[in-house]
């Protein structure tokens, strides 16, 4: 009887169940919960072996860890690497985040997820859970700057609290306050730039 993990010649196909068990991870971990999700569950959503899973994650903890890096590795690479955008309005696009699906809410952020049901602090996802966060502040402050923000560290840190107050005040009350988040980041923005609301960009053309 062929193994369905192993191609024609028996070699182990290593990449195809390595994006099986990630995808399955995504899709129960978010549905569910990290926690409620067991490794019988995912392999057989992965459609794996346990031996098979673990020769890819030597634990649960790592391949938490790893669905986590891999959900955005380029830090909303999709707002802040715009280039048909000001710096000013790259800083608002961090605030129209897609909901799931039509009538749906947009879904908790996953990294906020992870580290509220994983209390270690010192856990693999915890920890990245913490640089991604530092990393997403500081492109902020780093948008912020090109905005011409006086002071765009504390701008970054104050958009960072937003987006993740309305992340979580949507999951609670289970209404969308993104669009609550994104008049108050205007505000904000427009109170950190100069006069003239145009930035540096503007600054340079003129």
């Amino acid at each position: 009887m062929t193994n369905p993990e192993k191609g024609p010649q028996g070699r182990r196909r290593g990449r195809g169940a390595r994006e099986r068990i990630l995808g399955a991870s995504q899709q129960l971990f978010r549905a569910q919960g990290i926690n409620r999700t067991g490794m019988d569950q995912l392999c057989e959503v992965a459609q794996v072996s346990k031996r098979t899973t673990y020769q890819h994650f030597p634990s649960k903890d790592d391949l938490v860890a790893e669905y986590l890096r891999r959900f955005d590795p380029d830090i909303m690479a999709g707002v802040f690497d715009r280039t048909d955008l000001t710096p000013r309005e790259r800083l608002l696009a961090a605030f129209e985040v897609p909901a799931c699906g039509q009538g749906e809410l947009t879904p908790l952020c996953p990294y906020i997820a992870a580290t509220v049901e994983i209390s270690d602090p010192q856990h693999p996802a915890s920890q990245y859970a913490r640089e991604y966060k530092l990393a997403v502040a500081a492109r902020l402050a780093e948008t912020a700057r090109e905005a011409g923000a006086a002071n765009p560290e504390q701008l970054g840190e104050q958009l960072a609290l937003l987006l993740d107050g309305a992340s979580t005040r949507t999951r609670v009350l289970n209404t969308e306050s993104f669009p609550a988040a994104a008049a108050i980041a205007a505000v904000l923005i427009d109170n950190a730039l100069p006069a003239s609301g145009g930035g540096s960009e503007d600054a340079a053309v003129g």
